[in-house]
């Protein structure tokens, strides 16, 4: 694994240290009153997403890891573990529930989903930035409500619940955002 100098740390990048391999969430540039500069890292656990704030000095070097990311097909979910296919070779590739999260609720067959893997095994998965679902329970709209005031809660074909805008009824389909199952937009056609 390459070593780089501390300076050249981004957010987004990993690295190993301490012996487990880190995603750099946060960097700040702190040069104190006395002393050489360091750069302040807020590090998070890939493989269980805990957190940790490190410092690094400017000349300090860390070994900066290479993830290998690729396309692959949701197919179906057994247990804790979804189960993707490589688009290229056709491999199976069973991740955990843990490593894709809160997002895993919306995973939908054939869905294409860009897994990070380091030595085959999968650290994280991400998948498109928003999804088409029905709305299959709503409450119903209340005389008078406007469409800017405050959302209602509705139920999803998943079985999740979201907030949505008092005109959106069940039977509606909507765009909602993967990340955190916010309501989006109403879905065209």
């Amino acid at each position: 694994m390459p070593k780089i100098n501390a300076n050249s740390l981004r957010i987004g990048n990993v690295i190993d240290h301490l012996g487990k391999l880190w995603q750099i969430t946060k960097t700040q540039v702190v040069q104190p009153g006395k002393g050489g500069a360091f750069l302040a890292v807020e590090l998070r656990d890939v493989r269980t997403g805990n957190k940790r704030d490190d410092r690094f000095r400017s000349s300090e070097l860390v070994e900066r890891v290479s993830l290998e990311d690729r396309d692959y097909t949701y197919l179906f979910q057994e247990g804790d573990n979804y189960t993707f296919m490589d688009k290229e070779t056709f491999e199976q590739l069973p991740v955990p529930k843990d490593v894709i999260g809160y997002p895993a609720v919306f995973l939908q067959e054939g869905m294409e989903v860009v897994i990070k893997t380091f030595d085959g095994s999968p650290l994280s998965a991400e998948l498109p930035q928003s999804v088409v679902v029905t709305v299959v329970e709503a409450d119903p709209v209340v005389k008078g409500q406007t469409a800017s005031s405050s959302y209602k809660p509705g139920i999803l074909d998943n079985g999740e619940r979201v907030m949505i805008p008092p005109h959106i009824e069940a039977g509606t389909k909507i765009v909602v955002a993967t990340a955190d199952g916010s309501y989006m937009e109403r879905a065209k056609g």
